[in-house]
């Protein structure tokens, strides 16, 4: 394969065409001998995106080749590998012919072909990039080390995309419905509380800026709201109904602390020192 095929595949099909038998050149396939593939873990394409594609096939046609095998249900006729979507656009544009690159690959590695493709688009949801890479890791052995290299992103990176995956349900719903972004939901990963914030994001429109203050201000708020021991909540109690008196017992796990009577008036106080000096 040319070096100049190969660094348009990108690095990750760029790796795997050179696991497997693949002819020397390019070649050029009629539309219609070509057929999707069936293992595709993608199901919805960008019609924006797609759209957009097709102008840009009708100006400069595919430049970029699709990856093709033999099919195995119709020898006549070739599997998309990846480009699908190159595919799709080009029959939009009235195009006859596709450049291909025919490889020799099983169904599981057409499926990983795919997959490593779909990871490496731009326009990605951010969630079927995660996804993606948990199938990488679940389904071929790879480690996040592995991903990193092939995709060519940081390790990092690939760490806190799996990590969107670890969101509530309905959290991840917003995001693949586009009511909430990427942003906002790397923001939310951790929490415990991060479908309330998430709810709290889409119904205040906050920018994903405002939505870290607006969680930050939400931690404090609840580091500084402790829940006290119900032997000193008993205890505040039995002494304010003794003396009437407004009473809050701040009790350390050391066992120190503060007593603070709360008064109102000048009799108020008058009863607290008259019951200290008679007890003591």
């Amino acid at each position: 394969m040319n070096s100049q095929i190969k660094k348009g595949l990108g690095r990750g099909l760029s790796s795997l065409i050179g696991e497997t038998k693949v002819e020397s050149r390019t070649n050029k396939l009629s539309l219609s001998d070509i057929i999707p593939n069936k293992f595709q873990p993608r199901k919805n394409f960008d019609e924006e995106n797609l759209i957009d594609l097709t102008n840009s096939i009708k100006e400069r046609g595919v430049i970029q080749p699709i990856i093709v095998r033999k099919s195995s249900s119709d020898l006549s006729k070739y599997e998309i590998i990846a480009g699908e979507r190159r595919w799709l656009a080009a029959r939009r544009a009235n195009l006859h012919e596709i450049p291909v690159v025919v490889t020799e690959a099983d169904d599981l590695k057409s499926l990983e072909f795919a997959i490593v493709e779909n990871v490496q688009r731009h326009d990605l949801n951010p969630l079927e990039e995660a996804e993606g890479y948990k199938r990488l890791i679940d389904d071929f052995s790879y480690d996040q080390e592995k991903v990193s290299r092939f995709i060519g992103k940081s390790r990092s990176y690939i760490t806190n995309s799996l990590r969107l995956l670890n969101l509530p349900l309905e959290v991840l719903r917003f995001v693949k419905e586009k009511k909430i972004s990427a942003g906002h939901a790397k923001i939310l990963v951790g929490l415990d509380n991060a479908e309330f914030i998430a709810n709290k994001i889409i119904e205040k429109k906050l920018s994903v800026r405002q939505a870290e203050n607006f969680v930050k201000i939400f931690k404090k708020k609840k580091k500084n709201f402790s829940y006290k021991d119900a032997n000193i909540k008993n205890l505040e109690e039995t002494i304010s109904a003794k003396t009437g008196l407004s009473v809050s017992i701040k009790n350390t796990k050391k066992n120190k602390g503060t007593i603070i009577f709360s008064y109102h008036d000048l009799d108020q106080l008058n009863k607290i020192i008259e019951i200290i000096k008679k007890n003591y």
